[in-house]
C-alpha cells in the first residue's frame, strides 16, 4: 500500500511539473476477492487497511466499489465506473485523445489484470477539463503483450480515452516497449513515463513475508495498520505466502 501511495506522489509531481495538469485527487481501487491472487486477504480488510494508511492524506482516497461487486472486473470496466464518479463530482470529464492543436474537447463515458492499481484524476490548467488516468508500473505496461491477458479493445480504451502514467526504474526501457507496440505508439502522447530515481526496495510481498515470520515491520507500515493486522490476525504463518 505504501508503495502505491509513493507512486501516486511521484505521478502527481511529474504531471504538475509539465505545467499542463493540476492533480486534484488520487484513487486507489482494491481488487475483488475473486481476482485470485495468492495470499490475498479479504477485500474488507484491504479496504480498511488502505483507509488507515491514507488517514493523513489530503488528496488520495480509497474507492471500495470494485471490491463490492459480485465478481472480478476488468480494469476498463472499473475505469468507466470511476470516470462516471469523477464526472458527477467535477461536472465533466474529457478523454485524453490528442488530435493535434485543435484537439476536440468532449464529454465521454468514463483497474484487467493488475490489481490494487491506483487511478488519478487531473485537470488541465488551461481549460479546467478533468481527465482520469491509470497509474501503473512498467511491468503492467509490458503485460499488454501477454497473449489473452488483455483484450485489444480494452488496451486501446485505456490508452486513448484515459491515458497512462507509468512508473519505471532507472535502467528499464518502457520507451522500447511502446515503440514496438502499434497501439501504444499511436497514443504515446497519452503515456507519461516517470522514472523512479530514488528506489525503495520495500514491497508488499516482503512486508507480508515479514509479518508471517513474526518479524517487525514497524516504521515500514503505519502503526494503525500494524494494529489492525494484529487485531484481525492477518498474515499468519499458516497462510499461503504470496
Amino acid at each position: 500500500m505504501l508503495k502505491l501511495i509513493e507512486s501516486l506522489e511521484l505521478a502527481r509531481d511529474h504531471l504538475e511539473r509539465t505545467g499542463l495538469f493540476k492533480v486534484v485527487e488520487g484513487i486507489i481501487s482494491p481488487a475483488h476477492d475473486k481476482y485470485g491472487k495468492k495470499g490475498l486477504v479479504p477485500s474488507t480488510d484491504r479496504v480498511a487497511m488502505a483507509q488507515l494508511a491514507l488517514s493523513t492524506s489530503d488528496w488520495v482516497r480509497v474507492d471500495s466499489w470494485e471490491s463490492e461487486q459480485k465478481g472480478w472486473l476488468e480494469t476498463a470496466v472499473v475505469a468507466r465506473h470511476l470516470k462516471r464518479q469523477v464526472q458527477n463530482k467535477y461536472g465533466s470529464v474529457v478523454d485524453a485523445k490528442t488530435d493535434g492543436p485543435s484537439r476536440k474537447r468532449r464529454k465521454t463515458r468514463h483497474n484487467a489484470n493488475n490489481r490494487d492499481e491506483p487511478v488519478g484524476s487531473s485537470t488541465q490548467v488551461a481549460s479546467g477539463d478533468v481527465q482520469l488516468k491509470l497509474l501503473c508500473g512498467a511491468d503492467l505496461l509490458e503485460s499488454f503483450a501477454v497473449p489473452n491477458l488483455w483484450s485489444d479493445e480494452h488496451i486501446k480504451e485505456l490508452v486513448s480515452e484515459y491515458g497512462l502514467v507509468v512508473i519505471s526504474r532507472a535502467g528499464s526501457n518502457p520507451e522500447k516497449f511502446i515503440y514496438e507496440s502499434d497501439v501504444l505508439s499511436k497514443y504515446k502522447s497519452n503515456i507519461h513515463l516517470v522514472t523512479e530515481w530514488i528506489q525503495n526496495e520495500i514491497s508488499a510481498t516482503k512486508i507480508r513475508r515479514s509479518l508471517k515470520r513474526k518479524e517487525s515491520v514497524r516504521y515500514l507500515v503505519p502503526d494503525a495498520v500494524i494494529n489492525y493486522i494484529k487485531e484481525h490476525q492477518l498474515y499468519q504463518p499458516d497462510t499461503e505466502t504470496s
